[in-house]
This record gives structure tokens, C-alpha cells and sequence, in this order.
């Protein structure tokens, strides 16, 4: 162990671990991982979504995850929500029916899976310590001192935070909210002799003629069932299980025949739920008690503290929900984010100005996409608990954020769209907006997004101080070959590079290059009164902000005379400006009741 390193990881988990690869392999830094646990050690969180694939070949780790055992592929989701309607859900599905190319990720044993990963961030350089707690970060003007168990401790130029949901260090330090209201426990056991997903009987299983493994999630009474073939080593030998988990209100189990925690209460539920239990009549349990994890949805204050040298990555961070699988794709892509803003930090190719401004973008861009995928969320569980009234679970779900809604959320929620996979099962698959609830927690943000003044017969003109510089920022939340929004268009090369690469992403890796392996040119638009304070980056490739900040300065005008002028990325460009106080709104003067005398 050294006594000084450019970078401290604690926790080796998939963040910790795809960050430290990342760092040794594109920089000269010392790095070092430091976890308490000894690896392998069972973790939740066993299926993914399909960005997880392009981050492990960013970091090197896909092959050799590949090469192993401990995965079965995924191609998507089977929500049944709804017995008499289900919604599906394969990975990209709109550019699959034009390229005929699947989309896929995996089903893993954590166990397994982690290991993989820790030991390959070793094989290319990090330095790796287990069974070694860090128990503080004590921050200085050069960084700072991270203390480990039994009274050892180093200095690092840099210290981050990826050592999951229950990260004592950094919550002493930064205040952990809960994110919306999934105060949520789970209750899980892996079982054997279980049927395939995909060979459920329906004429809506689309899985089923290709052999295509889903993972499968089934609502009840008191929750959602999860249901995830998982490769485990049983008694010495490699065994097919089944990952079944409840997600419940820790609340639900208080009540008489529903402690989920007793196994035999568990099996006679989840025997009960519609599709589910076709697949587990004949179940059996590898252990005779049920694994549990509480109090998993939270975000933390802050993400990203430049003076401090601290930066959280992963569930350290934020966690939402595990309804889709995101919690891996997320953290393994914010681990490359995270790896990009210490790289630029230190290069010297960037001044202190940018410096600041690229931290604050980590920061704010990840709150911003953490609280909108969460009111994505809600308005999922609000159509839900709308169909059971009588439901403890379902009715504390779908009813807003407890954290208040950010200014970082507005900016999200008017430059973003909603999550392609999420749209495609909440619409049946129509893929339109307005099939949407328009109660639901995330339009009802999203029209509080919009600048209420905004009106054809308003005044817009820029603020004194508002003011307009070239920088860089990146991009987030970055993810690499996967289907954007149907707000953001991409050109049609780079569309067919991503179906190059799903062909295969071991070898035509180069055809879908990585948003994340650089920044990106911006426009910082600013205040002058405050130069680090509140800020938007505008892409100079696709927001049109060179032509609309030249509009803007040629004097004030009605929304109504140059909104026909504008395109869909300025429009949502001018309502951030909007939002952020960097336009001056003069609403349209009120009209004169017919035959009222006029003001003077």
C-alpha cells in the first residue's frame, strides 16, 4: 500500500471497479480500491439493462465477462401489470424492427459477476485492497486523508464514493433523501426446478418463438414479483436458479398472513400471482431463508464537491427504483462520466474556470436525470395504483418526490424526453406522449417545467447579466449505442454504426464510439453577477444556440414574432434560459374589459 494515490475508490463494486479500470487504462494515475468485503459476495441487483454491455467493453471487462458462466442473455421485460393486457418490452425495439438486429444484455450471479470485474480493474493496474474499510475522508487543500480500519490511512489527491446505498462516509458529510416515496423492501431467494419466462403460453409473448430471455415482473396486492434466471454453483455444480423477489412496503408485512420474510408466507404469494405462477409450481428453495434489503431509493445532496476532491459514482449517489434494471447500466455509465471529469481535471487541458463549471455539470446533470427517471417512475406506479384502490403499496407510490423539485429537474424535465423503454410498455407500445395519464406525477412536473409567462404575446429579452462564453461540458447520462428520446435525432451514420455494433460489440466496438470518451464543445450561457454559480451548457451541434443567441440580442420581442423561427432544440433552449433567470418575461399587458375606460 502507498501512502499517497491520485485517486481513492472506496468500494469495489461494479462502479468502483469499471471507474478504477477506466482511470489506469486512459490515465497515469495511482489508483486505489479499497472494499470491506472479500470478494465474491452475494449482492442484489442480478439483471440489467442493455447500456451495462457498452460499458463493459469501454472498460475492457466485456470479454472476459463473456468468457464466464455466471450470465444468461437478456433481450428485455415482461411487465405484467395489467393480467388482461401485459406490456412487453424488448431492448431498442423501434431500431430493432428496421435493423432486424437485437438489442441484449444479461442476467447474472452477482457473485460471480463483481468478482470479474474487481479482479480485472486489478489485472490493468488499480491497486486493490480487501477486506480493508475506509471509515473517513478528511478533506485538505490537497486533497485529503482516507482513514481505514485498525487506525491505518493514506492521502489522496482524490477521493470517491462508490460503496453503495448504506455509504456511512459520505452520508456523514452529505445529507441522503429519500427519492420519491419507494421506501421499499425487498424480500428474495434463488429456487430451482422453475420454468423460462419466455416459454409462458400468450399470444403476447413475443419472446417466445426465438427462445429470448426476459426478465419478468408481476404485480399482486402488496407489490411487484421479480423473476431472474440466474447461473448459480450449487453443491459443487453449475445450476440454472431462479431469482424470485417481492417488492413490497415495509408496512405490508405488518399485517396478518404477510410477513414475506417467513419463506412458507412467501412461497404460498407468490404461488397466488397471475403468469408467475405458471413458471414456480414446482419450485424449490436452494436455502431455507429469505434474503432482504430495505430503504434502497435515495439520492444524496450532492454528487460532486471541487474543493473537497469528493465525487460519488453509483448507488452512492443514487439508486431509483429497481423497476427496470437500470441500477448497473447507471452506475457503470456515471463511473465512465466520473472517470472523464477526473481525467480533464488533471490533464491541465482545461483552466480552473472549466474546471469548476465540468464538476458542477456532474453534479447537476446527474440530479437532473436521477429525479426525472424517478417521476418516470411515479407516473408508472400512479397509473397502477389507480386499478387498486385498496392497496397499501401501490397507493404510496405515484405521488411525487419528497426531495422538492430541483432547478436541475426543471432543466432535465424540458431537455430531456421520456425514457424510450418506459414509454414503449406505459403506451402498450404506441410510443406517444399523449397516451400518457396527464395527471401523473411526471407531466404534472413537466407542465410546472414549462415558464407560465411564456406567452405569443409576451416580451422576451436577454437579462443585463446574462452572458455567453465558449467551453466544454459532457454528456449525460452518456449512454453508448442505445436509443435516444424521440426528441434527439441522430444522423442517420451514427444510427447505422449502432447497428454495426450490436452485431457484435466485442469486435466492431469501434463502430458506436463512446459520448463519454470525451467532452463536448458547449456554449455556457451564465450570469456576469455570478460566474460559478447556476449555468446552461448548450450544444453547438444540435441546440442551434449560436443562431438563437444572435436573435436574442438584436432587442426585445414577443415569444409570438419569433417562435415560428424556431426549431425544437431552441425552443427547449430559450424555456431553460427561461427557467434559469438568464431572460427577462414581460407578460402580455392584461386586456381592457369592453367598454371599460383605459389606463393612463
Amino acid at each position: 500500500m502507498r501512502e499517497y494515490y491520485d485517486v481513492v475508490i472506496m468500494g469495489g463494486g461494479p462502479a468502483g471497479s469499471t471507474l478504477g479500470a477506466l482511470l489506469a487504462q486512459r490515465t497515469d494515475l495511482r489508483v486505489a480500491i479499497f472494499d470491506k468485503e472479500v470478494f465474491p459476495r452475494e449482492h442484489i441487483g442480478e439483471s440489467f439493462a442493455h447500456p451495462v454491455v457498452p460499458a463493459l467493453q469501454e472498460s475492457g471487462a466485456l470479454a472476459k465477462v463473456l468468457a464466464s458462466p455466471c450470465w444468461v442473455k437478456k433481450f428485455g421485460g415482461i411487465y405484467a401489470w395489467d393480467p388482461e393486457q401485459p406490456s412487453i418490452a424488448m431492448f431498442d425495439r423501434a431500431p430493432y424492427e428496421k435493423d432486424g438486429v437485437f438489442r441484449w444484455t444479461m442476467h447474472v450471479n452477482r457473485a460471480e459477476f463483481d468478482h470479474i470485474l474487481l479482479d480485472h480493474a486489478a489485472d490493468v493496474g488499480v491497486d486493490v485492497f480487501q477486506g480493508v474499510a475506509v471509515t473517513a475522508y478528511e478533506p485538505d487543500s490537497r486533497g485529503g486523508v482516507v482513514r481505514l480500519g485498525e487506525g491505518a490511512e493514506v492521502r489522496a489527491g482524490y477521493f470517491v464514493d462508490a460503496s453503495g446505498r448504506q455509504s456511512s462516509v459520505s452520508a456523514a458529510r452529505n445529507k441522503r433523501g429519500w427519492l420519491s416515496h419507494f421506501k421499499n423492501i425487498a424480500i428474495w431467494q434463488h429456487f430451482t426446478h422453475c420454468g423460462q419466462t419466455q416459454n409462458l403460453e400468450a399470444d403476447w409473448n413475443i419472446f417466445t418463438a426465438d427462445n429470448l430471455s426476459p426478465i419478468g415482473c408481476f404485480a399482486f396486492r402488496d407489490g411487484w414479483c421479480w423473476y431472474i434466471p440466474v447461473p448459480k454453483i450449487i453443491d459443487g455444480r453449475r445450476v440454472l436458479t431462479h431469482s424470485i423477489g417481492i417488492v413490497t412496503n415495509p408496512a405490508v408485512l405488518k399485517e396478518p398472513g404477510r410477513d414475506f420474510t417467513d419463506q412458507k408466507t412467501f412461497l404460498e404469494t407468490v404461488r397466488q400471482v397471475p403468469y408467475l405462477k405458471e413458471l414456480i409450481a414446482d419450485a424449490v428453495p436452494v436455502a431455507d431463508d429469505m434474503l432482504t434489503a430495505t430503504n434502497y431509493s435515495r439520492v444524496a445532496e450532492e454528487f460532486a464537491d471541487y474543493d473537497e476532491r469528493h465525487l460519488l459514482v453509483g448507488d452512492a449517489a443514487f439508486f431509483v427504483d429497481p423497476l427496470f434494471s437500470s441500477g448497473v447500466a447507471v452506475a457503470l455509465t456515471q463511473a465512465a462520466a466520473a472517470a472523464l471529469l477526473l481525467q480533464k481535471t488533471v490533464d491541465g487541458s482545461l483552466d480552473e474556470s472549466d474546471q469548476r463549471h465540468l464538476w458542477h455539470d456532474y453534479n447537476a446533470k446527474w440530479h437532473g436525470t436521477a429525479e426525472t427517471f424517478a417521476l418516470m417512475i411515479d407516473q408508472w406506479y400512479h397509473a397502477i395504483a389507480k386499478n387498486n384502490p385498496g392497496s397499501i403499496y401501490w397507493n404510496t407510490r405515484g405521488t411525487g418526490a419528497d426531495l422538492g423539485i430541483r432547478e436541475q429537474t426543471f432543466d432535465a424535465l424540458l431537455n430531456t424526453a421520456f425514457q424510450p423503454a418506459l414509454l414503449e410498455v406505459l403506451t402498450h407500445g404506441s410510443r406517444k406522449m399523449e397516451d400518457l395519464d396527464a395527471t401523473g406525477p411526471y407531466l404534472a412536473a413537466s407542465a410546472l417545467a414549462e415558464p407560465a409567462d411564456l406567452t405569443d404575446d409576451a416580451l422576451i429579452a436577454l437579462a443585463p447579466t446574462t452572458a455567453i462564453r465558449d467551453s466544454v461540458t459532457l454528456l449525460v447520462p452518456g449512454f453508448k449505442a442505445t436509443n435516444p428520446p424521440a426528441n434527439i435525432q441522430l444522423p442517420p451514420p451514427i444510427m447505422a454504426g449502432m447497428t454495426d455494433y450490436w452485431r457484435n460489440p466485442v469486435t466492431n466496438h469501434a463502430s458506436a464510439p463512446s459520448p463519454l470518451r470525451d467532452t463536448v464543445p458547449c456554449k455556457r450561457i451564465y450570469s456576469t453577477e455570478d460566474p460559478h454559480g447556476t449555468t446552461i451548457d448548450a450544444d453547438v451541434r444540435m441546440d442551434g444556440v449560436t443562431e438563437l443567441w444572435e436573435l436574442l440580442t438584436q432587442g426585445p420581442r414577443t415569444y409570438g414574432e419569433i417562435s415560428g423561427r424556431l426549431t425544437p432544440p431552441q425552443t427547449r433552449l430559450l424555456k431553460r434560459m427561461c427557467v434559469a433567470g438568464f431572460l427577462q418575461i414581460t407578460p402580455a399587458p392584461a386586456a381592457t374589459p369592453e367598454g371599460a375606460p383605459a389606463t393612463a
